[in-house]
């Protein structure tokens, strides 16, 4: 076990990978309010392959959404990129009371295995990640508009304004 005092939003996973032999688990509390950040942080670098597995402890509603099924008020992003990256688990809900100072929230004790970069090329079916990232992020960003409406916009910008093509 080696604990490292560092910006985890500034941590050079790979480079941290290779100098440990392989690749990290990652173990920790992270602050509430840089949790999607991290997260996406972590998947970013299980592209890879140098992290393997994340437990961590976030928000229970953060952990709800990253474990909820399609058709459901909580799926959203988060659902989508880390049941693709992941093995996802809630390992159990943590209250307020065991924290000092108290949240005003419930926590959750969440394990994230990352599948590979092997793997995750096969169900990315050679869509590259960040372009994963932007569909998603856009059609998720209105969630009250059709999908085919959220991502007009996008597929013209990405046919380089033609609307025939896209």
């Amino acid at each position: 076990l080696r604990v490292r005092h560092e910006d985890v939003l500034q941590c050079d996973y790979p480079s941290l990978a290779e100098a440990e032999g392989g690749p990290l688990s990652v173990i920790g509390n992270l602050p509430y309010y840089i949790t999607s950040q991290i997260l996406f942080a972590l998947a970013d670098a299980s592209h890879t392959g140098a992290v393997r597995s994340a437990t961590v402890t976030m928000q229970w509603e953060v952990a709800q959404r990253i474990v909820a099924p399609t058709s459901c008020k909580d799926y959203g992003i988060l659902s989508v990129v880390f049941q693709l990256y992941a093995d996802c688990d809630v390992h159990f809900k943590i209250p307020p009371t065991v924290f000092y100072p108290q949240p005003k929230v419930d926590s959750a004790l969440v394990g994230l295995r990352f599948v590979g970069p092997t793997a995750l090329r096969q169900r990315l079916c050679g869509v590259l990640p960040t372009n994963l990232r932007r569909v998603l992020t856009t059609a998720f960003q209105q969630r009250r508009k059709t999908v085919r409406n959220s991502l007009k916009k996008l597929a013209i910008e990405l046919c380089g304004g033609d609307r025939e093509r896209s």
